[in-house]
Order: structure tokens, then C-alpha cells, then sequence
């Protein structure tokens, strides 16, 4: 959470508060996301189990697709049932996703691949330039490039060019 702790320091004094109704729709991300794109994982450790058909990556968890990452400390990752390619990712732990200049934090994020969806919940702080929003969830919907934040929705906006 060090990039919470420097996002809200840095902002403090320079933005404005308004709170928006629940459910609130923003972009995310520069561009939609391909997601047939390969998905690169990288960690610490692996722990696979074949008979269920997952994998645990644990420590210093980075995964990328495309122009996406997505960081954490714990990943399950769930294969297909005919294992050929990855059903869903679920990854815990101070979790950070960054899509262009948009970056997001929450304690959990749950990626569906096969529909291109990512659920954020737990404390979510999404950072858009000078702007910041924060939400009990924010659901991204990959293909088109836009996010759903639902839950105490407060927002931050840039008052100023200073």
C-alpha cells in the first residue's frame, strides 16, 4: 500500500473532494485490451497441482498481457477444464494494476480471461493523472476499456493547473 500512502500525500493538498453516486462508469486504460494476447507470469515461487488444475504463485507476483500488469504478492491461477490456456486468475495481497497512465490498488482482483473482465475489491484507489477515485469495487471491462466503481465512490479532481 506505499503507493496508496504516495498517491494520497501527493494529492492532499492540491484536489478537490466530491462524492458520486454509486456505480459510477470511468475509462481505464488507454486502449481496450486484447485479450487473446499470451499472459506472462513471473514470481517467486511456483506451486502447481495437477489434479485440480491450478498453479500458486506466490512472492513478487508480476503478470502482463499486452500493455496490462498486474502485480501482487499470491496468485491462483485456474486452467481450463481442457487445459488449454488459463480460465481465471484470482490475486490477493496489496494488488496493482496498470493499464497505460491508469493504475489501480486493491486487496484482491479476480480476472476472468475467458471474458475479459478483472473485479478489484477491498480498498480500491484508482489513479487517473491528476485525478483519483476510490471504491468498495471497481470491475474493468477489458475489451472496451472502461471500469465500473460501485460502493462508497468518492472522487478526487484536479481544481487547478498548478
Amino acid at each position: 500500500m506505499v503507493l496508496r500512502s504516495l498517491l494520497i500525500a501527493l494529492f492532499s493538498g492540491l484536489l478537490a473532494t466530491a462524492t458520486l453516486a454509486q456505480g459510477t462508469s470511468v475509462a481505464f486504460g488507454t486502449i481496450a485490451q486484447d485479450t487473446s494476447l499470451p499472459v506472462e507470469v513471473t514470481s517467486d515461487e511456483l506451486a502447481v497441482d495437477q489434479e485440480t488444475g491450478t498453479a500458486i504463485f506466490t512472492g513478487n507476483v508480476v503478470i502482463g498481457q499486452g500493455e496490462m500488469r498486474l502485480s501482487a504478492a499470491r496468485v491462483l491461477v485456474v486452467y481450463r477444464a481442457d487445459q488449454d490456456g488459463i480460465a481465471k486468475m484470482e490475486a490477493t495481497g496489496g494488488v496493482t494494476l496498470v493499464s497505460g497512465p491508469d493504475a489501480a490498488e486493491a486487496s484482491r482482483a479476480d480476472y476472468s480471461i475467458e471474458t475479459g473482465t478483472i473485479v478489484m475489491r477491498g480498498d480500491v484507489l484508482l489513479v487517473q493523472g491528476a485525478s483519483a477515485v476510490s471504491a468498495d469495487q471497481m470491475t474493468v471491462q477489458l475489451e472496451d476499456g472502461t471500469a465500473r466503481m460501485s460502493g462508497n465512490v468518492k472522487t478526487r479532481l484536479q481544481t487547478g493547473s498548478d
